[in-house]
């Protein structure tokens, strides 16, 4: 079952979207990701479980104050990096 969470504020985003999605792990998923929007929009995604994605993104740029996160459970399409939600199309 997916999960969403969100964020908007005055703390930083990352944080408050990664203990999210580890809160909703026990709903079953086979991927997740974020989008952080600060000075320009950033996603992530990452197949497998929420410490997959953390690992993934690592010390890459993260600022920002809005957010969502998001844990897919495969309904359509492959359990892949690429089907990992949020999607996205802004480049």
């Amino acid at each position: 079952m997916c999960g969403i969470i969100g964020y908007i504020g005055t703390k930083e985003a990352y944080p408050i979207l990664i203990n999210g999605l580890k809160r909703l792990e026990h709903r079953g998923y086979d991927s997740a990701g974020i989008a952080i929007a600060g000075d320009k929009v950033r996603v992530y995604k990452q197949k497998g479980k929420v410490n997959e994605l953390e690992n993934f993104v690592g010390s890459k740029p993260k600022s920002g104050h809005l957010g969502i996160g998001h844990t897919r459970w495969a309904t359509h399409g492959e359990p892949e990096d690429k089907n990992a939600h949020p999607q996205h199309f802004i480049t």
